[in-house]
């Protein structure tokens, strides 16, 4: 075997095991595996998961708070008005350089898998998508890239988006994104909708949108996504990200549209350190706390996740590219703490972000692809209490990371 992890403890079982690596590849688990293995890791009873998984992004826009101007309002609107004027300055090596920052950030706390939205638009035209495509290529090996052709400026508003659109899937995005509460009326939102279908039917693609990232009740543009998205037969193939509004809405017009999300099979991803900082802002109290129904579309049986979304831009200007920082704010702010709940939180950056990847080789089992992390901890709860050490990152059998913290008391 070329790694074997000994004593490594499991998720769902009381004892421990060995876990052995070969090629990419998990071979074998079990009580004890007999064999040597070229190198061998004692996990010491600590946690073993499947790496972690970050299924939304913007890494054209990381790392760029320290040199825009602040957005003294706060505001999705401002944040957004602030990117034009660093978009049309942007270059392929600055984003690398800000892009590499934040995935050798993501790689080292234990992500090996990230979905990235790059802007597609008359302003910055390709070149986010074609910086993050390079960063891709150089990063690859400790870091596997989906990239979505984002509209962020909308795409009927906004003329010439729609056939930078067709061009950014030919260029190296994966992904058809879309933005269509971003645009003037309802009619335009809908044409929004039937382009972005459009463009996924040529190129055979899956979608994943920005969907009603705002605290109004009026917007419903999900609604319109679902219904198209059965029309269109890709079910299981939409991504519906934010959706802030559904958390506005009256409780019967909610559930109404949770149904009509279930019966497309549409997985939704809510980003609640960002949105917990830009909406319900101007709010009065009680102020609205801007992320999605994580809770009732968790119950009605909809893949529910949970991305970064953004890292020190004008957004949002924190973050680390820490899986288990976003868990523990995610639980806070759904008001995950019960057992059971704690539990599905850590399932949200794991197996449920990799159904929104539509991956199949990915998971804690012979056969499936090696990406792992040992934690210093022993379960998930803790895991997200104590966001410990990744002690050992592994991507495609290959240790690509080591954490150790040294701490020392001294007491008089």
């Amino acid at each position: 075997m070329d790694l074997i992890i000994r004593n490594a403890r499991l998720r769902d079982l009381e004892e421990l095991r060995d876990i052995a690596i070969e090629g990419d590849k998990i071979s074998e688990i079990a009580e004890r595996i007999q064999v040597t293995g070229t190198k061998e890791i004692d996990a010491q009873g600590k946690l073993v998961t499947p790496a972690f998984i970050d299924p939304h992004i913007h890494l054209d826009k990381t790392m760029i708070v320290d040199v825009v101007r602040p957005n003294v309002s706060g505001t999705l609107r401002e944040a957004i008005e602030i990117i034009w004027e660093k978009k049309a300055r942007y270059t392929i090596e600055d984003i690398v350089t800000r892009a590499g920052q934040t995935i050798c950030l993501a790689a080292t706390n234990g992500t090996t898998r990230m979905r990235t939205h790059v802007d597609v638009d008359t302003i910055g035209k390709l070149m986010p998508l074609q910086g993050v495509v390079e960063a891709r290529r150089l990063y690859q090996d400790i870091m596997d890239l989906q990239i979505v052709a984002f509209p962020q400026e909308g795409i009927v508003q906004d003329p010439g988006t729609e056939e930078l659109m067709w061009r950014a899937m030919e260029q190296g995005a994966d992904i058809v994104g879309g933005m269509p509460a971003n645009e003037k009326s309802p009619a335009d939102s809908k044409k929004h909708v039937d382009i972005v279908f459009s463009i996924a039917k040529a190129f055979n693609a899956d979608i994943d949108m920005h969907v009603d990232e705002t605290d109004d009740p009026f917007y419903r543009t999900l609604e319109i996504v679902a219904d198209k998205t059965m029309e269109m037969g890709w079910e299981g193939r939409v991504t519906a990200g934010h959706t802030c509004a559904l958390a506005a809405y009256d409780d019967h017009y909610a559930q109404y549209v949770i149904d009509k999300v279930k019966a497309a099979g549409i997985h939704m991803i809510t980003n609640p350190a960002t949105n917990l900082m830009l909406q319900g802002r101007l709010d009065k109290q009680p102020k609205r706390r801007g992320i999605t129904r994580v809770k009732e579309l968790l119950e009605a049986g909809v893949n529910v996740s949970f991305g970064q979304d953004c890292v020190k831009d004008t957004f949002y200007p924190f973050g680390q590219a820490d899986m288990l920082e976003v868990a523990l704010i995610t639980a806070h702010a759904a008001h995950m703490s019960l057992p059971g709940e704690i539990e599905t939180v850590f399932d949200m950056m794991t197996y449920n972000a990799a159904k929104v990847l539509r991956l199949d080789d990915y998971g804690l089992e012979p056969g499936k692809r090696a990406d792992l992390v040992v934690l210093d901890c022993t379960s998930a709860k803790d895991a997200i209490r104590l966001r410990p050490d990744r002690l050992y990152v592994i991507k495609e059998g290959r240790v690509i990371a080591t954490n150790k913290t040294q701490r020392q008391l001294n007491r008089v």
